[in-house]
């Protein structure tokens, strides 16, 4: 395989964002995409990963292609990538990932593979009766507003609005998102669905903001909580993220 990449910030943000959940993981490199699907260490917290064949200027897979690697040593490697570098992977012949940034000059550099015994992570398939599309800056906001009070943040939908409000020993903290033109939600129930999820999960998560300005929400009562960033035809990156329930 050999795959090339003009824009190598792309990869270079997934990764730094996917590295602060999971340590290890495993890439499925097809004929289409490099994916990834990946549970963070307490099975919290899900990523899914999809960097599509259209965001690469050379894609060269004839075979589905497995590679393990260490993230946090990928991403100290992406992080050396200029932006006007041309970014090459490829595996050697000692079983190697190769990573080549070309410039003003070429800088190669070598991550071993690591031989992962877990089976492949399954995407579960989740129902949603709430969808709200906003703007990541927004979200962004508005957990750093409740990460102020509390460890955990409870999110409230209705049809006409997004509420996101967190309540500590002493403090609380409110966000009334309202429907607009920049915030879409789609609904098919009119009542209110709500749930409470980590702020240290989802501060961790937001930061896809990097890759779209636009968020997708999505979320029902005392359940899962998915969260997609995407830029058309480049690369998609979702998280799944369990809920806190209460225990009465």
């Amino acid at each position: 395989m050999k795959l090339t990449l003009a824009e190598p910030r792309y990869l270079k943000d997934s990764i730094s964002i996917i590295s602060e959940l999971v340590n290890e993981a495993r890439f499925k490199i097809t004929p289409n995409a490099i994916e990834l699907a990946a549970m963070d260490p307490a099975n919290v917290a899900m990523v899914i990963f999809k960097l599509l064949s259209s965001c690469f200027v050379e894609y060269d897979v004839k075979d589905v292609t497995e590679i393990a690697v260490n993230l946090n040593n990928l991403k100290q490697v992406l992080k050396r990538a200029k932006a006007n570098d041309m970014l090459t992977l490829e595996v050697d012949q000692d079983n190697k990932l190769l990573i080549t940034f070309k410039g003003k000059s070429v800088r190669t550099f070598s991550l071993p593979i690591l031989d992962l015994d877990e089976s492949e992570q399954r995407v579960p398939d989740l129902k949603f009766p709430l969808v709200v599309k906003t703007s990541a800056g927004v979200i962004a906001d508005a957990i750093e507003d409740v990460d102020v009070v509390a460890e955990s943040v409870t999110f409230a939908g209705e049809p006409d609005k997004l509420t996101i409000y967190a309540e500590g020993d002493l403090s609380k903290a409110r966000i009334d998102i309202k429907a607009d033109d920049e915030t879409k939600i789609k609904s098919e129930t009119t009542e209110k669905v709500k749930a409470k999820y980590s702020i240290e999960y989802l501060k961790k998560m937001i930061t896809g903001a990097r890759i779209s300005d636009d968020v997708r929400l999505s979320f029902n009562n005392d359940y899962p909580m998915k969260l997609e960033f995407a830029a058309l035809d480049r690369v998609l990156l979702s998280f799944i993220l369990a809920p806190r329930v209460e225990n009465d």
